[in-house]
Parts: C-alpha cells; sequence; structure tokens
C-alpha cells in the first residue's frame, strides 16, 4: 500500500477494542449462535448514538440502495460477532427513528496503543511508508504514539483495499468483499454479510461442508478472486478458511487490514505463496483432486498476474 492509498485517519473513541481472532466470540465462548437483535420500535437505550455518517470517510459511490446515509439515523448496538487479537467486530443496527429506513453494519474497531499489535506486524508495513520522518521514527521505535499510528495504518489499509476491491468486484463478478461503509479513526464500518432479518452472519468456509460440485465451484470463485487480487497488486497477507465466507453459496473474502503491496513489500511474493498453500491445503483435504490444486502453480500465475516474473 502507499500513501495515497490511505485515507486521513480521524479519532474517535469507540469503547473497549481488542484483536480479531480465528475463532469468533459465540463459538469460543460457548455462547448463543448469534447476538439477540433488538426491534426497530424499540426505545433507544442511553448507549445509542446519532449515526457518525457526516464524521467519517465515505465507502465507494453510488451507495448501495440498502445503506441507510440520512443524518437522523441512529446506530444501535446489537451484540459482538467476532473478538480476539486484532479488533472486536460488533454487530450494529443503523436506522432512522419513525420509519421503516434500516439496515445492519458490523463495526471493526481496531485496538488501542494499550493492546498487543499484530504479531509479526513488521513484515506486513514493509511498504507502507508516511511522509513525516517523525511518525515513521515513531513507528519503528513502536512509542505509544506510533503504535497508535500503526493502528490507524491497519484500519486505513483495510478500507482502501476492500473500496477498491469493491469496485472491481462490482464490475467484474470475480472478487466479493463486504461493502465498506465507512471508516473513522480506527472504527471500520462494513456491510454486514448473512441474514440480517435473523442477524445470524454467513458461515466461514471452515464451517461449510460442501459437496464436491460445491467444492470445486468455491475453488473457482477463490481462484478468480485471487487472480482480481494480484492484477490489483495485492496479497491477502493472511488467507485461510478463517476468514472465507459462504454467502449464498458466493464466497466472500472478508479481514484484510494486514493487505501486502507485492510489489513494494520485499516479502510480498512470501505472503503471496503461502495464502495459496494455505487455502490450498484445506481444499486438498476436502477431498479436491491433486491435480486441480496446484499451489506452486497458482503462485506462478499470480505472481505473474502482479507483474512480477
Amino acid at each position: 500500500m502507499r500513501e495515497h492509498d490511505f485515507p486521513a485517519p480521524q479519532r474517535r473513541g469507540r469503547g473497549k477494542s481488542r484483536f480479531d481472532d480465528d475463532e469468533p466470540y459465540f463459538l469460543k465462548r460457548g455462547g448463543p449462535a448469534e447476538p439477540a437483535l433488538a426491534e426497530p420500535d424499540d426505545e433507544p437505550e442511553p448507549e445509542d448514538q446519532w449515526s457518525s455518517w457526516d464524521e467519517a470517510v465515505h465507502g465507494p459511490e453510488p451507495h448501495p440502495e440498502w445503506l441507510v446515509t440520512e443524518l437522523a439515523a441512529k446506530d444501535t448496538e446489537l451484540g459482538v460477532l467476532k473478538t480476539g487479537k486484532e479488533a472486536d467486530v460488533h454487530l450494529v443496527r443503523r436506522a432512522v427513528p419513525g420509519t421503516d429506513r434500516s439496515c445492519l453494519l458490523a463495526a471493526k474497531r481496531y485496538r488501542d496503543a494499550q493492546h498487543r499489535l499484530f504479531h509479526r506486524d513488521s513484515g506486513y508495513l514493509e511498504g507502507r511508508r508516511v511522509r513525516r520522518s517523525r511518525e515513521n521514527r515513531a513507528m519503528a521505535g513502536r512509542t505509544a504514539f506510533g503504535r497508535q499510528m500503526i493502528a490507524g495504518q491497519w484500519a486505513a489499509a483495510e478500507f482502501a483495499a476492500l473500496a477498491r476491491l469493491w469496485e472491481i468486484g462490482a464490475a467484474s463478478g470475480r472478487i466479493a468483499v463486504p461493502y465498506p461503509v465507512q471508516l473513522l479513526g480506527t472504527e471500520l464500518m462494513l456491510e454486514f454479510v448473512g441474514d440480517a432479518e435473523a442477524g445470524q452472519a454467513a458461515p466461514r468456509l471452515a464451517q461449510v461442508r460442501p459437496d464436491a460440485a460445491e467444492l470445486r465451484d468455491l475453488w473457482e470463485q477463490l481462484v478468480d478472486a485471487l487472480v482480481v487480487l494480484a492484477r490489483a497488486g495485492y496479497a491477502h497477507g493472511d488467507l485461510s478458511p478463517y476468514n472465507l465466507l459462504v454467502h449464498r453459496g458466493r464466497l466472500v473474502m472478508i479481514d484484510l487490514p494486514q493487505v501486502v503491496d507485492v510489489v513494494a513489500n520485499p516479502q510480498g511474493p512470501e505472503f503471496l505463496a503461502r495464502d495459496v498453500r494455505v487455502v490450498g491445503t484445506w481444499f486438498a483435504a476436502r477431498g479436491l483432486p491433486a491435480g486441480d490444486v496446484d499451489p506452486g502453480e497458482l503462485t506462478g500465475l499470480l505472481l505473474r498476474e502482479a507483474g512480477i516474473r
């Protein structure tokens, strides 16, 4: 990623934040399958607040029809979808009181400077630079200010990558990512992918048991998505069956804060090869014929698409 890809971060406290894990909150803690939803006509809770839409950096235009952008809207916290090392993901309903205008959003809140950063984050950060030498020194030295700068870079990098990939997917249909609704400081609001009426998130690839035909279709979708990423100059950087959702037969790529510029980052090809190896192993273990899953061949194709070979 390059500096001009990042929207300018803005500061805004939104409560306790920690980093994502591979397992969602309800799987790890044995709680209910999904957070309970409040009814649209319920009385606002004290922690409800006005929509932050007017304060934030917005996603690509034209905005989807389902998205509520009215300044009269209120955001209602409905529960935690996922929690872990990098960020908590909360379920939020944005609705205009007295109307039927509402939508569900996934609010991803990166941790503050007092909590642990991405482990081995320095490799991901290669190729990402800011203009001021003071900020570069602070990030390199992991001072409190530098850690906050890095947290802002994670959020900005994910927002910028999602915005670009969503536009590509909307035009080509070859990759699906959640629509990036807005960015405010270290909080990223995304399209909720799943059953909006029930508030049930789409299952991750690791949770599904596809038959042979479905498995082959999902693999072909994944190869298409990886080619799109490579042509855009990206490697996911942490691709696994845990950050791919399956929604109505469609593979949806999520969790891109560590997205890697495969050209600017000297380790870019290694990250790309690791992504392919991890997902290829999963598909092979589920029964996809070995002749269809050749990590070396796919890695070579992606490097060529990225213009490296």
